[in-house]
């Protein structure tokens, strides 16, 4: 299937056509993945187009950077307006968003400093990540034999291009083997997340997901689902969890902008729960799609409307 590509990408300020959109190959982030990116959703809405959480994501690109010793040359609010002018170009309804920020061509010592700071917008229509049905039959998953970075050694709340050579090992090894993706283990054995989502388990009628100290991104849609599960009157807790538990739930799922809510049915071949999308996992679903779609009030703020 070929890229679907858009018309425009915003390019340290300018928009330029999707085909010219290019860096030069001695560019410090090419040799030393070098970037941090964030990735969300524009959704149609009955008012319009609005992006999900524009400045939160935003909000941790920044974070992620500042980790990284890497001055972005623009302000919250300067990208916030560029998010939305590069939809506009793009003349989108509905569409995934990926602002990037890299360390530019100048010198290819390790020592990042003397490269320029460059960032890029681009925006494209994509479908469901985990397959076109799979927000509601689920999908297979198996615990990874690759861990998580240990703590102190590569930062896991930075959402940057360097983690994700991690995220490639699980997730290859999970489709060579036949499953839709797998779940790794943190450095002391315990649940850490998936190639590229958090997850979150059930079991009698409560929400346990792993904490911020078990080597995972903080996920804007974890954030998300934490705080409509205490809406809906269910118990999350936030804890260290052994893989077992993955044997023993009621439901699984995992959440991510780029996934959204998708519920796993298997797991390391042994049905979660029945085999079939749990209620928690669809109520979730529904109240987060309601909320996306417009039908119901954004009494969060967390939608950015694009025109």
């Amino acid at each position: 299937m070929a890229f679907p590509e858009a018309e425009k990408i915003w390019f340290n300020g300018n928009l330029v056509n999707w085909d010219d959109a290019r860096i030069h190959v001695l560019s410090h982030v090419v040799h030393y993945g070098s970037s941090a990116f964030e990735g969300f959703r524009c959704y149609e809405t009955e008012r319009g187009a609005a992006c999900f959480r524009l400045r939160d994501h935003l909000r941790r690109l920044f974070d992620s950077c500042k980790i990284y010793r890497m001055k972005i040359p623009y302000s919250l609010e300067e990208l916030s307006q560029a998010v939305l002018e590069i939809i506009r170009a793009n003349r989108l309804r509905s569409c995934y968003v990926r602002p990037i920020v890299f360390r530019g061509y100048n010198s290819l010592g390790v020592d990042p400093t003397p490269c320029p700071i460059d960032v890029a917008i681009a925006t494209w229509r994509w479908g469901k990540y985990l397959g076109a049905d799979s927000d509601q039959k689920g999908v297979a998953v198996r615990v990874s034999s690759w861990n998580r970075m240990a703590p102190n050694t590569l930062p896991a709340s930075a959402k940057v291009a360097a983690n994700y050579m991690n995220s490639q090992l699980i997730k290859l090894e999970a489709l060579t083997d036949g499953y839709v993706e797998g779940i790794a283990l943190d450095s002391y054995g315990y649940l850490s997340e998936g190639s590229g989502e958090n997850i979150f388990l059930a079991r009698d009628g409560v929400l346990f997901t792993p904490s911020l100290a078990s080597s995972i991104l903080s996920g804007i849609t974890r954030n998300t689902v934490i705080t409509l599960a205490k809406d809906l009157g269910i118990v999350v807790n936030e804890q260290q969890l052994p893989r077992e538990m993955l044997y023993i739930a009621d439901e699984i799922f995992f959440t991510g902008s780029a996934t959204e809510i998708i519920p796993v049915c298997s797991v390391d071949r042994i049905p979660v729960g029945n085999g079939q999308r749990g209620p928690i996992t669809e109520k979730l679903q529904k109240e987060f799609q309601a909320i996306t779609s417009g039908e119901k009030e954004d009494r969060y703020g967390w939608l950015t409307f694009v025109y």
